[in-house]
């Protein structure tokens, strides 16, 4: 590119200025008087913030933070107490990976992460995104980080007409070509900030933006229409049941298998989830157990690549069956399609 290093200037500068002040952070300032950024806060901070916002993932960082301070410490917890943790964070197979790496780093590596992209892609869970913003904040290494927030501000800079997601390979090329020696890891969260605070993905505040003298987007005058996008696909409906068996102040609840949907976590027992709905007789049969079941309507889920109509039934249990029976007061930490169910059932029960 042309005056890539005035552009570099240009949006370190305003970095120097603007850089959020994030939890997990090591901020300009701090880093130019040789303060570095710890592994370990990087690699859960990236970690939580897969699918999930800034604001929601702050608290979870820094109650793990606070409950276990190093990487040692997370990977002696049980996987129960790390799944309860996780819950309401969503993408539940993000919890069993960080486990795993917290382990591998604690058993095969001292409980020192690996300060290259390779030996932290050879982690498991850790894939070619985490491993470079790792390499790069934590370890400043020239690695190209490229998160959503990335690709929308190359898409813009570059005008980039082919629609996602079939232009993510030269979106990262294009990235990969700002990329130096020079303060790869401040580089590599000004292009993060610049992207979730000017750039945004609908009226993008070009008047503030450090960088709009190189924009081709913008000097087209149509920044908002990029990036290029194909129709999405109509996402799926599936059908399913949840079952709120009570005794007294207690919900029966199951844990689901280790892999899969959800996986390890506590949750409502339920049927299948299927592309047909169930009728009553269905539902019934279904139950984990034979009870006086009552149906107290549906509640809606979106997960990523699904929608979920789950029915609701309700009945009085005993001590039969295998259950983990939980007080109300206790169901906060189911995640949020078994809540939906149980706060539904708690309102008309």
């Amino acid at each position: 590119m042309k005056d890539r290093d005035a552009l570099r200037s240009a949006l370190l500068a305003w970095y120097d200025a603007q850089a959020r002040d994030l939890a997990w952070r090591v901020g300009p300032t701090e880093r130019r008087a040789g303060v570095r950024s710890d592994p370990y806060r990087v690699w859960l901070s990236e970690v939580m913030l897969q699918q999930t916002t800034v604001p929601h993932a702050t608290p979870y960082f820094l109650s793990f933070t606070q409950r276990w301070p190093t990487v040692l410490d997370l990977a002696a917890v049980e996987d129960g107490d790390l799944m309860a943790a996780w819950a309401g964070l969503g993408y539940y197979a993000r919890a069993r990976n960080l486990l795993a790496c917290a382990r591998a780093v604690a058993n095969d590596h001292g409980g020192v992460f690996p300060g290259t992209e390779e030996g932290l892609r050879a982690l498991p869970g850790v894939g070619a995104y985490t491993a470079a913003a790792v390499a790069a904040i934590a370890f400043d290494r020239a690695a190209n980080v490229v998160d959503g927030n990335v690709e929308r501000v190359m898409s813009r800079l570059f005008a980039v007409e082919a629609p996602m997601p079939d232009s993510k390979p030269e979106l990262k090329a294009l990235a990969g070509d700002l990329v130096t020696d020079e303060r790869p890891g401040d580089w590599a969260q000004a292009l993060m900030d610049l992207g979730a605070t000017v750039c945004k993905p609908k009226g993008p505040l070009c008047d503030r933006c450090p960088v709009s003298l190189w924009c081709a987007a913008y000097l087209g005058g149509a920044p908002e229409t990029y990036p290029r996008k194909t129709r999405k696909a109509d996402r799926p409906r599936r059908h399913g049941v949840a079952y709120v068996l009570t005794r007294g102040d207690e919900v029966a609840l199951v844990r689901r298998p280790p892999k899969g949907l959800l996986g390890g976590m506590l949750g409502l027992p339920t049927s299948d989830w299927r592309t047909a709905s169930y009728d009553d007789a269905e539902a019934v049969a279904a139950a984990p157990l034979a009870a006086a079941w009552r149906d107290l309507g549906a509640v809606e889920h979106v997960f990523t690549h699904f929608s979920l109509t789950l029915r609701v039934f309700a009945a009085d249990g005993a001590n039969d069956g295998d259950f983990v029976w939980t007080p109300r007061e206790g169901l906060g930490a189911l995640p949020s399609v078994f809540l939906k169910a149980a706060m539904a059932a708690q309102r008309l029960l």
